[in-house]
C-alpha cells in the first residue's frame, strides 16, 4: 500500500528542509518537531547514515477538529514529511493522512483526512 507522497528535488540537502519548512508554514501547517535521523543514529549508535530529516507538522485548526471528533487520533497525530539524500538525490515525502486515518473507524475524519492531504500534496509539488 502506497503511504506516502514523493517528490525528486533539484536542490541541496540543506536547501531542500528550509524550503519544505517555508511551504508548510504557507499552508498553515507549524513544525512541531524536527528529527535529524542522521545526526542521531551516529550519536546514538555509532553509524553512518545518509541526510534525513523528519518534520513532524500539524495544521492546528484541522488537529483540533479531528481531536474533538476522536481523542485517540492524537496516536497518529503530527504529519510526517520527511527530506532525505538516496543515491545522491535529496527527495521529499509526506504521509498520506487518508491511508493513515484509514484504520480509524469514524467516518468523520475522513473529510479532515482529505483536506490535510490535498495540502500536503500542494506543498509537495510546490517545493
Amino acid at each position: 500500500m502506497k503511504y506516502g507522497y514523493t517528490k525528486q528535488l533539484e536542490l541541496d540537502f540543506d536547501e531542500a528542509v528550509e524550503k519544505v519548512k517555508k511551504e508548510l508554514a504557507k499552508e498553515g501547517f507549524g513544525v512541531l518537531t524536527e528529527i535529524n535521523v542522521k545526526d542521531t543514529l551516529k550519536k546514538k549508535l555509532d553509524i553512518d547514515f545518509s541526510d534525513y530529516v523528519i518534520l513532524g507538522a500539524c495544521n492546528p485548526l484541522s488537529a483540533h477538529k479531528a481531536l474533538e471528533i476522536e481523542q485517540e487520533v492524537g496516536l497518529l497525530l503530527p504529519c510526517n514529511v520527511i527530506v532525505y539524500k538516496k543515491d545522491n538525490v535529496i527527495f521529499v515525502s509526506a504521509i498520506l493522512p487518508t491511508v493513515a486515518m484509514s484504520m480509524v473507524e469514524n467516518e468523520n475524519i475522513k473529510p479532515i483526512a482529505k483536506q490535510i492531504e490535498e495540502k500536503l500534496k500542494y506543498v509537495i509539488n510546490n517545493v
